[in-house]
């Protein structure tokens, strides 16, 4: 007799059914696409009409959408503004799928494991929602609940993701997406798994510990595959902050300065999304609140060292030095042109730190223009090169460049970033930074993590 509840039928019959949808918008953009190209519709109108098509899709396919529109230079520019507005956000789920959700996840008892639990989410998005609760000592909780089938919709987007990007190779080979889509890949599959999500509290709480930086701490007994319960961080957005004294505001960028970076220098890990939205501040205790650790990227000591080395290369203009840091980092066939091309972007991204005054990230610049312009002159120089390959470490260290400074720029932070970044190098030694990295990932269970990432 056969079982009448298959879980693995279930699962293939989500993801069939996802890849059915999400191919259906595909083609829809397929076809917005030729028929604008057919009609000599221009880049601005074709991009809309793709971007239109994808956000019908919801889920999975417009966050990676959206993703792909926040790493420098990978689309085109119009199809990078469009894709910019489509919204992550999704309605939430209703209370009696959460409880059936949250029965699932805890038990048929799982009220009780919670003095309060609030119906109404707090927070919801592409792939889950959060609930704020409180646990029966009085500790307030925030209760991150993934929806369900969420693993079969993201490998149907993920597939059809390539044919997203076969799209934009037809009217512009400049860049060599390949890398950058195993990078976005495996980045998404990530987010996914709340058990390493739990892992990379433990690692930010761990490597931040001598700075006020605050990480929520996961409450082992309630935490699944697919709900994180963890202690709920208390703050104001940073935005809250944009109209406060100078100093106040300087206070908040130098802080978010080294919570980001000392990760970066002594461990070789970064925060892959730093945008306004996942920090929170408290007046009180001074301290910067890191909020969601579902994009973390850990990198090879080699790789640092490269970011090291192209900050003294720029600073003392040395292009040897220069070229050496692009070949470390992964970038293949590199020439004259090539390198003065990535060049001007790397002017631009390390101006900060190779400047040594008080300024703005970007004087003169718009947050949500910062990067715009230098990119459109990269793309300029190197569409007759050839398509250049995307190296996929260099992926979310870029991008988390960009959402870094364009946080600095809300702020309208005057910092010396040269000084700040200076410290953070002081006693820079690629063997010590392998060795803390190991013992790290190791006391907190990601000692493979690093050939996973790669």
């Amino acid at each position: 007799m056969t079982d009448a509840h298959d879980p693995e039928r279930d699962r293939l019959s989500a993801r069939l059914g996802r890849v059915a949808h999400v191919g259906a918008q595909i083609g829809g953009a397929a076809a917005a696409y030729g028929s604008a190209r057919l009609f000599g519709g221009d880049d601005a109108a074709i991009a809309k009409a793709v971007k239109d098509a994808l956000g019908r899709s919801k889920g999975p396919l417009m966050k990676v959408a959206q993703l792909l529109a926040t790493i420098p230079d990978l689309l085109p520019a119009a199809y990078a503004e469009e894709f910019r507005k489509l919204q992550s956000h999704a309605p939430a789920m209703g209370w009696p799928f959460v409880a059936r959700r949250m029965r699932a996840e805890l038990g048929v008892d799982w009220r009780t494991k919670f003095y309060e639990f609030e119906r109404e989410a707090a927070h919801a998005a592409s792939l889950g929602q959060v609930h704020r609760a409180v646990a029966d000592d009085g500790r307030a909780l925030a209760c991150k609940l993934q929806y369900p089938d969420m693993a079969s919709a993201v490998e149907a987007d993920l597939g059809q993701l390539r044919a997203l990007l076969t799209l934009f190779k037809r009217m512009d080979n400049t860049i060599d997406s390949t890398e950058a889509i195993e990078e976005v890949s495996a980045r998404l599959r990530e987010e996914l798994d709340y058990d390493r999500e739990v892992k990379h509290m433990r690692l930010f709480a761990r490597v931040l510990a001598d700075l006020p930086a605050r990480v929520p701490e996961p409450f082992a007994p309630l935490c699944t595959k697919r709900l994180i319960t963890m202690t709920w961080l208390s703050g104001e957005g940073l935005l809250a902050y944009k109209e406060a004294d100078q100093d106040t505001r300087n206070r908040i960028a130098a802080l978010l300065f080294s919570v980001w970076w000392r990760p970066m220098m002594r461990y070789g890990i970064i925060h892959g999304d730093p945008h306004l939205g996942n920090y929170s501040f408290t007046d009180d205790a001074g301290a910067l609140n890191l909020i969601d650790f579902g994009c973390v990227r850990i990198f090879p000591p080699r790789f640092v060292a490269g970011v090291v080395n192209l900050q003294r290369a720029l600073k003392a203009d040395d292009m040897e030095g220069v070229a050496a840091a692009y070949e470390g980092w992964g970038f293949r066939n590199l020439n004259k042109d090539l390198i003065e091309a990535l060049t001007i972007w790397a002017r631009f991204i390390y101006g900060p730190i190779i400047d040594d005054r008080v300024r703005s990230v970007a004087d003169g610049v718009a947050p949500n223009e910062y990067g715009r312009r230098e990119l459109g002159e990269v793309r300029r120089r190197i569409r007759a090169l050839g398509p250049v390959l995307i190296p996929r470490e260099f992926v979310f260290m870029d991008r988390a460049a960009l959402g870094l400074g364009a946080a600095f720029l809300h702020l309208r932070a005057e910092l010396n970033f040269t000084r700040l970044f200076e410290d953070s190098i002081a006693d820079f030694d690629i063997d010590a930074l392998a060795a803390r990295q190991r013992e790290a990932l190791a006391d907190v269970g990601l000692g493979g993590a690093l050939c996973e990432s790669s």
